[in-house]
Protein backbone atom coordinates (compact mmCIF):
# COMPACT_ATOMS: atom_id res chain seq x y z
CA UNK A 1 0.00 0.00 0.00
CA UNK A 2 2.93 2.91 0.72
CA UNK A 3 5.04 1.63 -2.28
CA UNK A 4 1.28 1.61 -4.37
CA UNK A 5 1.38 5.17 -2.98
CA UNK A 6 5.03 6.12 -3.66
CA UNK A 7 4.50 5.33 -7.27
CA UNK A 8 1.34 7.70 -7.43
CA UNK A 9 3.50 10.14 -5.64
CA UNK A 10 6.24 10.08 -8.23
CA UNK A 11 3.97 9.93 -11.18
CA UNK A 12 2.46 13.28 -10.24
CA UNK A 13 5.81 14.80 -9.64
CA UNK A 14 7.06 13.32 -12.98
CA UNK A 15 3.82 14.94 -14.54
CA UNK A 16 4.21 18.53 -12.60
CA UNK A 17 8.18 18.36 -13.68
CA UNK A 18 6.88 17.74 -17.59
CA UNK A 19 4.11 20.46 -17.55
CA UNK A 20 6.77 23.02 -15.99
CA UNK A 21 9.28 21.75 -18.89
CA UNK A 22 6.46 22.73 -21.28
CA UNK A 23 5.93 25.95 -20.08
CA UNK A 24 9.50 26.67 -19.73
CA UNK A 25 9.75 26.20 -23.14
CA UNK A 26 6.74 28.09 -24.28
CA UNK A 27 8.31 31.05 -22.06
CA UNK A 28 11.66 30.80 -24.39
CA UNK A 29 9.62 30.42 -27.59
CA UNK A 30 7.68 33.22 -26.75
CA UNK A 31 10.38 35.75 -25.42
CA UNK A 32 12.59 34.25 -28.62
CA UNK A 33 9.82 35.46 -31.22
CA UNK A 34 9.38 38.59 -29.30
CA UNK A 35 13.34 39.22 -29.30
CA UNK A 36 13.19 38.67 -33.15
CA UNK A 37 9.68 41.25 -33.56
CA UNK A 38 11.69 43.93 -31.04
CA UNK A 39 15.46 43.74 -32.94
CA UNK A 40 13.35 43.93 -36.36
CA UNK A 41 10.90 46.65 -35.18
CA UNK A 42 13.99 48.85 -33.86
CA UNK A 43 16.35 48.23 -37.28
CA UNK A 44 13.34 49.00 -39.44
CA UNK A 45 12.17 52.34 -37.22
CA UNK A 46 15.84 53.80 -37.23
CA UNK A 47 16.64 52.66 -40.88
CA UNK A 48 14.17 54.68 -42.50
CA UNK A 49 14.45 57.97 -40.25
CA UNK A 50 15.09 60.36 -42.75
CA UNK A 51 13.86 64.04 -42.33
CA UNK A 52 15.00 66.87 -44.40
CA UNK A 53 14.70 70.81 -43.76
CA UNK A 54 15.26 74.21 -45.00
CA UNK A 55 17.50 76.01 -42.75
CA UNK A 56 18.58 79.71 -42.62
CA UNK A 57 22.37 80.30 -42.34
CA UNK A 58 23.16 83.68 -41.78
CA UNK A 59 27.13 84.10 -42.85
CA UNK A 60 27.01 88.14 -42.67
CA UNK A 61 25.42 90.03 -40.64
CA UNK A 62 24.74 92.61 -44.08
CA UNK A 63 23.54 89.78 -45.92
CA UNK A 64 20.09 88.19 -46.21
CA UNK A 65 20.17 84.41 -44.82
CA UNK A 66 20.71 81.77 -46.98
CA UNK A 67 18.09 79.09 -46.51
CA UNK A 68 20.09 75.44 -47.20
CA UNK A 69 18.12 72.09 -47.15
CA UNK A 70 19.44 69.98 -45.11
CA UNK A 71 18.51 65.88 -44.50
CA UNK A 72 18.99 63.89 -41.16
CA UNK A 73 19.51 59.89 -42.25
CA UNK A 74 20.80 57.37 -39.96
CA UNK A 75 23.04 56.88 -42.18
CA UNK A 76 25.47 59.74 -41.90
CA UNK A 77 26.12 58.74 -37.87
CA UNK A 78 27.78 55.33 -37.59
CA UNK A 79 27.23 55.03 -33.74
CA UNK A 80 23.76 54.72 -35.13
CA UNK A 81 24.83 52.63 -38.46
CA UNK A 82 25.98 49.89 -35.99
CA UNK A 83 22.80 50.17 -33.69
CA UNK A 84 21.51 48.94 -36.80
CA UNK A 85 23.83 46.53 -37.91
CA UNK A 86 23.75 44.86 -34.42
CA UNK A 87 19.40 44.58 -34.20
CA UNK A 88 19.92 42.96 -37.97
CA UNK A 89 22.44 40.68 -36.71
CA UNK A 90 20.40 40.03 -33.54
CA UNK A 91 17.25 39.44 -35.40
CA UNK A 92 18.80 37.36 -37.75
CA UNK A 93 20.26 35.34 -34.60
CA UNK A 94 16.93 34.91 -33.11
CA UNK A 95 15.18 33.63 -36.47
CA UNK A 96 18.07 31.01 -36.66
CA UNK A 97 17.45 30.63 -32.58
CA UNK A 98 13.74 29.82 -33.32
CA UNK A 99 14.66 27.33 -35.93
CA UNK A 100 17.17 25.25 -34.54
CA UNK A 101 15.37 25.22 -31.39
CA UNK A 102 12.48 24.00 -32.99
CA UNK A 103 14.00 21.22 -34.95
CA UNK A 104 15.47 20.21 -32.24
CA UNK A 105 12.89 20.34 -29.92
CA UNK A 106 13.03 16.78 -27.88
CA UNK A 107 16.79 16.01 -27.93
CA UNK A 108 18.35 19.02 -26.58
CA UNK A 109 22.21 17.90 -25.88
CA UNK A 110 24.29 20.02 -23.50
CA UNK A 111 26.56 21.24 -26.61
CA UNK A 112 23.86 23.03 -28.14
CA UNK A 113 22.35 24.47 -24.65
CA UNK A 114 26.00 26.42 -24.02
CA UNK A 115 25.95 27.14 -28.14
CA UNK A 116 22.79 29.14 -27.94
CA UNK A 117 23.13 30.05 -24.06
CA UNK A 118 26.87 31.38 -25.88
CA UNK A 119 24.94 32.80 -28.73
CA UNK A 120 22.51 34.70 -26.35
CA UNK A 121 25.57 36.23 -24.49
CA UNK A 122 26.81 37.66 -27.48
CA UNK A 123 23.53 38.97 -28.63
CA UNK A 124 22.96 40.86 -24.87
CA UNK A 125 26.66 41.90 -25.55
CA UNK A 126 26.13 43.50 -28.63
CA UNK A 127 22.46 45.21 -28.32
CA UNK A 128 23.81 46.89 -25.50
CA UNK A 129 26.33 48.23 -26.59
CA UNK A 130 24.18 49.56 -30.03
CA UNK A 131 22.38 51.48 -27.68
CA UNK A 132 25.41 52.63 -25.94
CA UNK A 133 26.99 54.02 -28.83
CA UNK A 134 23.15 55.10 -30.31
CA UNK A 135 22.34 56.42 -27.09
CA UNK A 136 24.99 58.54 -26.54
CA UNK A 137 24.80 60.26 -30.22
CA UNK A 138 21.23 60.70 -29.91
CA UNK A 139 21.63 62.25 -26.14
CA UNK A 140 24.36 64.99 -28.05
CA UNK A 141 21.88 65.45 -30.61
CA UNK A 142 18.90 66.74 -28.06
CA UNK A 143 21.63 68.54 -25.82
CA UNK A 144 24.59 69.72 -28.18
CA UNK A 145 27.79 69.82 -26.34
CA UNK A 146 28.97 73.69 -25.13
CA UNK A 147 32.29 72.27 -24.60
CA UNK A 148 33.48 71.72 -28.35
CA UNK A 149 30.88 74.04 -29.46
CA UNK A 150 28.47 70.96 -31.01
CA UNK A 151 24.89 72.50 -31.08
CA UNK A 152 21.76 70.35 -30.98
CA UNK A 153 19.67 69.60 -34.23
CA UNK A 154 17.28 67.79 -32.49
CA UNK A 155 14.96 71.12 -32.39
CA UNK A 156 15.79 71.26 -36.49
CA UNK A 157 15.40 67.35 -37.19
CA UNK A 158 12.29 66.67 -34.03
CA UNK A 159 10.90 63.75 -36.50
CA UNK A 160 14.37 62.12 -36.89
CA UNK A 161 15.49 62.62 -33.04
CA UNK A 162 11.85 61.16 -31.79
CA UNK A 163 12.64 58.06 -34.28
CA UNK A 164 16.14 57.80 -32.93
CA UNK A 165 15.08 57.61 -29.63
CA UNK A 166 12.09 55.24 -30.14
CA UNK A 167 14.32 52.74 -31.56
CA UNK A 168 17.23 53.40 -29.15
CA UNK A 169 14.50 52.64 -26.83
CA UNK A 170 13.23 49.49 -28.51
CA UNK A 171 16.93 48.15 -28.70
CA UNK A 172 17.31 48.33 -25.15
CA UNK A 173 14.13 46.29 -24.21
CA UNK A 174 15.27 43.51 -26.76
CA UNK A 175 18.50 43.46 -24.98
CA UNK A 176 16.49 42.87 -21.59
CA UNK A 177 14.31 39.92 -23.22
CA UNK A 178 17.73 38.22 -24.33
CA UNK A 179 19.52 39.09 -20.85
CA UNK A 180 16.25 37.28 -19.12
CA UNK A 181 17.42 34.34 -21.89
CA UNK A 182 20.27 34.00 -20.60
CA UNK A 183 19.01 33.37 -17.46
CA UNK A 184 16.36 30.73 -18.97
CA UNK A 185 19.15 29.11 -20.62
CA UNK A 186 21.42 29.14 -17.40
CA UNK A 187 18.17 27.40 -15.33
CA UNK A 188 18.61 24.09 -18.15
CA UNK A 189 22.45 23.70 -17.72
CA UNK A 190 22.42 20.90 -15.07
Amino acid sequence: MEQERKNNMNGMEMEKGKRDSGSRKGLELTMRVLALVLTMVAATVLGVAKQTKVVSIKLIPTLPPLDVSTTAKASYLSAFVYNISANAIACGYAAISIAVLMICKGRRSKGLLMAVLIGDLVMVGLLFSGTGAAGAIGLMGSQGNKHVMWKKVCNVFGKFCHQAAASVAITLIASIVFMLLVVLDAMKLP
